[in-house]
């Protein structure tokens, strides 16, 4: 095997098989088919991806087919949005298809198979029909239509197909197998009554084809080779192969079904009715909102084609599920944007900054560079003058050491400009700093090769001119979803785990070589972060949205709570090892500040899965935690752990342990009732006075 064949994946290696054993190259053809009723996420655009780059690799057609079969869902809206995902990401499709261009031929073969005895018309109701389908474990049972005669069978159909029936009285059923172990093989369902109108059909059909009868025969229509799907379509293609055999007739290519891993994204939601309710409930501001995973919602917070292909390309294609890092997401746009980003200058929380000693008048126009990864983005004048506005938290009146920004007495160097000193500052009424005096050594301007100007500072800050600055909204976007997994945690709503700071807005002020910059172009504002132009914005008001901060703030979020966690159970030693009863208090405050300060539910979570076992100081730790914690409570426990959990707990030698899992327990209802025996036996045992305290405050 060539070095190339090894860092083939699994899909390209299928094709590569299916070329060597004589399929014709010139007979490859690939499809990307998306349901139109909803906008694309950024699953969506790991298959177009593949589906596309295949096509790109192999020479071979993509089509674009919307499986438009359901139209109580779908929407003209949605089409469009699909068509312009697709042109931004870069990809160019053979042919534009639609499963409702087959209509009339899907019934024409549900006819054929009517007659063939391979389909009946199915009067039961669905609650009925679930029942006789059995379960998993269970076959299923013969309806009581389903040997209908033919002739029954057709009249039936042609009256649903003309509207004679309400929704809901009849379907037609595929006849397969009611005892199969794959219950999708127990006669599934081909059509439905749908009085509804159709975006492209209009009112023109009264009944339309289920997803799994008309995905693989539309495939089959266009010759599509092969036909690549997520993995929970794997049951499905049993499925697909039986309807395929209806049809197929000999030299024309029959599709074959291939599954690959979708795309999983931590801190988000993939689920369309999930993204669908986020709008309709009015929680973010349409599909397009920036917070969104939408592409169309990455494209205006400021992602690029690029970093989106080449984030695709780097998580690859597997046949496992697994959860991706949006860091990794982030990783790439913010490689991507380094690259082509101009540097400018913005100040999003400013305070006015006085050189005591420069001019009134003057103002000096300095160079500065657009993008030093670039050497031909050249350079731009930015205008210089006595008053600036800097960011608020670049000073500090009296700094500790390591504060490496503006404070009295200290130097720093404005970018592309001058070194300062901190003289003094004037304050308003209420204490607050409103205005910075400094001095400038006028020697040191940068880039005038002077002796001065080559003297190194601690740190250096970003400003601009408040003569010459414009006026901005900035829109700082954040994740939209504080836990890693907002959808995975039972008896939880994701809708639990809303970052209430996903968005913030700020006025802030930009350079003025902004003041006519357009919808989508894109910045570094130095020291802040990537920010593109929004589509809100207008030359009487600029907005700008935060695309993506420098640095992974969330990682090193992550890794503080973490290590906060750490360093909390290691407090919970000295406090069960403090004799002084205000040290031990003073100790347990600032377990509780730790453990409220927490906003991670996962990791919350785990931590108390983790210490539930037999050690005192670990149920204590688990304990604390179902106690305080504002984010997890008792009913987030698996039950089973959980009384584990109590029940380790009251038998505890630690009197401390005790104490808190009465505690937990007064608030625990339901599980309070479970051990009132074991409490109850506790209460005419226990010498220690603080249990013997808390338990008198039961009552059962």
């Amino acid at each position: 095997m060539s070095t190339e064949e090894k860092s083939l994946h699994f899909i390209e290696q299928i094709i590569e098989d299916s070329l060597e054993s004589g399929f014709p190259q010139d007979k490859l053809r690939f499809r990307f088919p998306p349901e139109p009723n909803g906008y694309l996420h950024i699953g969506h655009a790991k298959s177009i991806c593949l589906n596309f780059g295949l096509g790109l690799r192999y020479n071979a057609p993509v089509n674009l087919r919307f499986d438009d079969t359901n139209p109580a869902k779908e929407e003209q809206e949605y089409v469009d949005a699909i068509k312009e995902d697709l042109i931004w990401l870069g990809f160019n499709w053979a042919e534009e298809r639609y499963a409702s261009d087959y209509f009339q031929q899907l019934y024409d073969w549900a006819i054929v198979m009517i007659k063939k005895g391979k389909a009946y018309v199915d009067s039961q109701s669905s609650d009925d029909m679930a029942i006789q389908k059995g379960t998993p474990t269970q076959p299923g049972v013969d309806g009581p239509y389903r040997n209908r005669s033919v002739e029954e069978n057709l009249e039936l159909f042609e009256g649903m197909k003309n509207g004679n029936f309400p929704e809901g009285s009849h379907v037609l059923r595929a006849k397969i197998d009611m005892t199969s172990t794959n219950m999708l093989m127990r006669d599934p369902l081909m059509y439905r009554v749908l009085h509804r109108h159709h975006h492209r059909t209009g009112n023109d059909w009264k009944i339309y084809p289920m997803y799994d009868y008309a995905h693989g025969e539309s495939d089959y229509i266009e010759q599509i080779s092969h036909s690549i799907c997520t993995l929970e379509f794997v049951m499905h293609r049993e499925l697909y192969n039986w309807f395929l055999d209806q049809i197929y007739v000999e030299n024309k290519v029959r599709p074959h079904q291939y599954e690959f891993a979708r795309l999983n994204l931590n801190y988000t939601v993939m689920s369309k009715r999930k993204l669908l309710q986020l709008v309709q409930e009015n929680i973010v501001n349409g599909w397009d909102d920036p917070r969104m995973p939408t592409i169309s919602g990455l494209r205006r917070r400021g992602y690029t084609a690029a970093s989106i292909r080449k984030f695709c390309d780097i998580i690859g294609v597997a046949k496992r599920e697994n959860v991706i890092d949006v860091s990794l997401l982030e990783f790439c746009l913010r490689e991507d944007l380094n690259k082509t980003a101009p540097r400018v200058m913005a100040v999003l929380d400013p305070i006015k900054l006085v050189i005591i000693n420069y001019p009134e008048e003057k103002e000096e126009w300095l160079e500065a560079e657009n993008n030093q990864e670039d050497e031909s983005a050249g350079y731009r004048k930015v205008p210089f003058s006595r008053e600036l506005y800097i960011e608020r938290e670049d000073f500090l009146e009296e700094a500790p050491a390591k504060f490496f920004r503006l404070s009295i007495g200290k130097e720093v160097r404005l970018k592309n400009a001058y070194i300062i000193r901190g003289e003094s500052v004037v304050k308003d009424a209420n204490g607050t700093i409103t205005e910075i005096h400094v001095t400038y050594d006028e020697d040191s301007r940068s880039g005038s090769g002077s002796e001065s100007s080559q003297r190194k500072v601690a740190g250096t800050l970003h400003w601009v001119s408040i003569k010459h600055a414009i006026e901005a909204e900035v829109r700082l976007y954040d994740r939209l979803f504080i836990d890693e997994a907002p959808d995975s945690h039972k008896e939880k709503n994701f809708l639990d785990f809303m970052n209430a700071s996903s968005l913030q807005i700020a006025k802030g002020f930009v350079e003025p070589s902004l003041k006519y910059v357009k919808s989508g172009d894109k910045f570094q504002f130095q020291r802040l972060g990537y920010f593109n132009v929004d589509k809100d914005s207008s030359t009487e008001k600029l907005v700008f949205n935060r695309t993506v901060g420098l640095k992974d703030a969330w990682e090193e979020k992550g890794k503080k709570e973490e290590n906060l966690l750490m360093n909390t159970q290691k407090e919970i030693n000295k406090y069960v090892k403090e004799k002084d009863e205000n040290n031990a208090g003073l100790i347990l405050t600032n377990i509780v500040d730790n453990i409220k300060s927490i906003d991670n539910f996962s990791l919350l979570i785990q931590t108390v899965v983790k210490n539930v076992k037999n050690d005192n100081n670990s149920l204590l730790f688990a304990n604390l935690i179902l106690n305080y914690s504002d984010n997890v409570f008792a009913k987030d426990i698996e039950p089973e752990l959980l009384a584990k959990l109590y029940g380790m707990s009251l038998k505890s030698q630690l009197p401390l342990v005790r104490v808190s899992v009465i505690l937990n327990l007064k608030k625990d209802l339901i599980n309070l009732n479970n051990f009132k025996t074991q409490v109850s036996e506790l209460m005419l045992t226990e010498k220690n006075e603080k249990v013997l305290e808390v338990l008198n405050e039961l009552h059962f």
